[in-house]
């Protein structure tokens, strides 16, 4: 019997937020470069920023997705509750 409070079937969408990274990154990236061909240098730097923005989450997403999938604990084992009994105050 299973006393989790987690869904068994939980999963990292890491390969969606990669997509959305990537798509992202690439709408940006254009923006700023068209931006910047039409003489709009607060809006090619706001596309700018949010490139920048975009690739460092395409990074951390996929050396999250080299990492591999880490140690879960099978479903005969519940989640830690924290502790409910309190310390008197001093």
């Amino acid at each position: 019997m299973r006393t989790g409070n987690e869904p068994i079937t939980a999963r990292s969408p890491l390969r969606l937020r990669c997509g959305l990274a990537a798509f992202g990154l690439v709408w940006a990236t254009g923006g700023a470069w068209l931006f910047a061909a039409a003489g709009h240098p607060g809006w090619a730097i706001a596309c700018g920023v949010l490139a920048l923005v975009a690739l460092v989450d395409l990074v951390v997403v996929i050396r999250h997705i080299r990492q591999g999938p880490h140690y879960q604990p099978g479903r005969d084992v519940p989640p830690y509750e924290p502790v409910k009994e309190r310390r008197p105050r001093p």
